[in-house]
């Protein structure tokens, strides 16, 4: 199993049952020295506004969000999900966990 951290759209009931069929366990957690961004990214109807994860140059900036468990194949299609103006990686939580997160890309 894998660790998913979301700050944002994924934290929803109804995109986990869109995206996964199913709803995701997590706990909440902390992502340090990142901080958010506004941007907006082309849909089928028009321009919507997103927020995205960016590394900060103050280690105390931090986002508060749920640390979810995944299988490899909930992360294929997370990754189906989210635009390609996200990537992903892997990081270290507050509580020490490694887990995917989407940033910027």
């Amino acid at each position: 199993m894998e660790q998913l951290f979301s700050y944002g759209t994924l934290q929803s009931k109804e995109i986990q049952m869109q995206v996964f069929n199913k709803l995701l366990s997590g706990t909440e957690d902390m992502l340090l020295g990142y901080k958010l961004k506004d941007f907006q990214i082309e849909e089928e109807f028009g321009m919507e506004d997103y927020f995205v994860a960016i590394p900060s140059e103050n280690p105390s900036d931090a986002i508060n969000g749920i640390a979810f468990t995944v299988t490899n194949e909930d992360l294929i299609k997370a990754d189906q999900f989210e635009s390609n103006a996200y990537k992903r990686i892997q990081i270290t939580l507050q509580s020490g966990l490694s887990a995917w997160i989407y940033i910027e890309s």
